[in-house]
């Protein structure tokens, strides 16, 4: 099978569905010219194409991968997309229904899933990753979530993503201090599963996937619905306190310093915070 008969364009192009190898398809995120940053389109065709994929596993599709393409994985939102005019409707759009559409239907996938950090993961792209049962990584790769340099109060269910995967105090210091990480502190952290060469990336990622593959289907399907369902137990909040954090983050929509942070990034300046 040829190349292109092999891909499947989705949103426009933006993101490519492919099949590397037996009971194996991969999803790309080709926003290339953006640095992969997830926007609407590409979100709504993630969500889609994982809704249609789940039909076939884990009987004909046995493992999938999620990978960008080119020399990054993904820089998260497309936030240098918000402009003054429209800040508060776009922002709170791009990163609220499509972004958690996404994510639930990766997390429920019922065959293993593996995201190929090809390139920088930061921000939503970190979490995209995050909700892959595994992540490998080349060694060049830095991955890091930039709230903080936004202005950003990030939602209580990504957070508890992170914390359920590295834990309270590199939690706190990825969320707190918004710096990069490398990819053998992410893989010290447990943020990534293996790490390899840049070069032996591709070839890694395909031997792992292919292993995932050949493994007993019943099992892996049984055991990820026990560890959802086990951390979605521990991650359970009364429903007034869960209000609670969800209006404080949306309070962060209506924020001076999130428009800033954000106006800052699109402008490529130092933000000026107003703390409030």
């Amino acid at each position: 099978m040829s190349e292109e008969q092999a891909t499947e364009p989705l949103a426009g192009g933006k993101l490519l569905l492919e099949r590397p190898g037996e009971g194996i398809v991969r999803l790309r995120i080709a926003n290339v010219d953006k640095r992969n940053a997830l926007d609407h389109p590409i979100l709504d065709a993630l969500a889609a194409a994982l809704k249609e994929l789940a039909g076939a596993a884990p009987k004909d599709i046995r493992c999938l991968l999620l990978s960008g393409s080119g020399a990054i994985f993904s820089s998260g939102y497309d936030i240098g997309s918000v402009h003054e005019a429209d800040f508060q409707e776009r922002a709170e759009r791009l990163v609220a229904h499509p972004f958690t559409a996404a994510i639930d239907q990766l997390e429920a996938f019922p065959a293993p899933t593996l995201a190929i950090l090809n390139g920088h993961a930061i921000g939503g792209g970190l979490e995209l990753a995050l909700a892959c049962d595994l992540r490998i990584a080349h060694d060049r790769v830095r991955m890091g979530m930039p709230p903080a340099k936004l202005g950003l109060i990030y939602s209580h269910t990504g957070l508890a993503r992170f914390l359920a995967t590295i834990g309270a105090p590199r939690t706190r210091e990825l969320f707190l201090l918004g710096e990069n990480i490398d990819a053998h502190s992410a893989l010290s952290w447990g943020l990534v599963n293996r790490v390899v060469a840049e070069d032996q990336l591709e070839a890694g990622a395909l031997q792992l996937a292919a292993t995932l593959a050949e493994r007993a289907p019943l099992s892996q399907r049984g055991n990820k619905r026990v560890i959802a369902e086990l951390l979605r137990a521990l991650r359970t909040l009364q429903p007034e306190l869960e209000s609670e954090l969800i209006a404080l983050r949306h309070s962060s929509f209506h924020s001076e310093d999130l428009r800033e942070g954000m106006l800052a990034f699109a402008e490529k300046r130092a933000p000026v915070w107003q703390g409030r």
